[in-house]
């Protein structure tokens, strides 16, 4: 079975669309171990009526805090602190995309950051979106994930800028996905059609 950890290189460059693709091309469970902020209206909520089939499981989170900030900060604030042994994952027979908050250095607290919960049997796919300094994040982020071994491939969103793309796919060697394009809106439709044009590269990872 995949179980797929899908990251970013900064906040707001599509991680929850990337995963929810994922997870309607692999009709994969979902889980999102950590949620800071939009309780009403959770990344959960947001992967489960993107998607088109009925297989997918949605599994909760192991701490859904208040506050859209670090999740180390917003625990403190509500005065509990995140213990990564308590964020478990989920006990399913399917295939699993697991959503990350922010980037792989975002602290849970003053010691673990989202890096200690990327389980070694984890393949990870990170989603890099153009901006000034995306390059430098790119690089940062998916040489670390090589350097402890893991199994890298990228997904990029948004415009296309070949000059940014070329050199991240170049100085790191990681298999490339695709590309999410600029859409006007993401319904069900658009998701499933990003789902077929990305269920054979997913499912050789």
């Amino acid at each position: 079975m995949q179980k797929i950890f899908v990251t970013g290189i900064s906040t707001e460059v599509g991680k929850t669309i990337a995963s929810a693709i994922f997870v309607e091309a692999l009709q994969a469970d979902y889980w999102k171990p950590v949620q800071a902020g939009d309780l009403d209206n959770t990344d959960t909520d947001k992967v489960k009526r993107l998607i088109s089939n009925d297989k997918s499981k949605f599994h909760p989170s192991s701490y859904n805090l208040k506050l859209p900030m670090s999740p180390h900060a917003a625990a403190e604030i509500e005065g509990i602190t995140i213990d990564r042994f308590h964020i478990t994952e989920p006990e399913t027979d399917n295939n699993l995309i697991i959503e990350g908050s922010g980037g792989i250095l975002v602290p849970l607290n003053d010691e673990d950051t989202m890096f200690d919960i990327i389980m070694p049997d984890y393949k990870v796919v990170v989603v890099s979106r153009n901006y000034l300094g995306s390059i430098n994040h790119s690089l940062l982020t998916i040489k670390w994930l090589l350097h402890k071994g893991y199994e890298v491939s990228v997904l990029f969103s948004g415009e296309p800028n070949p000059h940014t793309e070329n050199i991240i796919l170049h100085k790191t060697g990681v298999s490339l996905i695709g590309r999410i394009e600029e859409e006007k809106e993401f319904t069900k439709e658009v998701i499933k059609k990003y789902a077929d044009k990305f269920q054979g590269i997913l499912s050789t990872l």
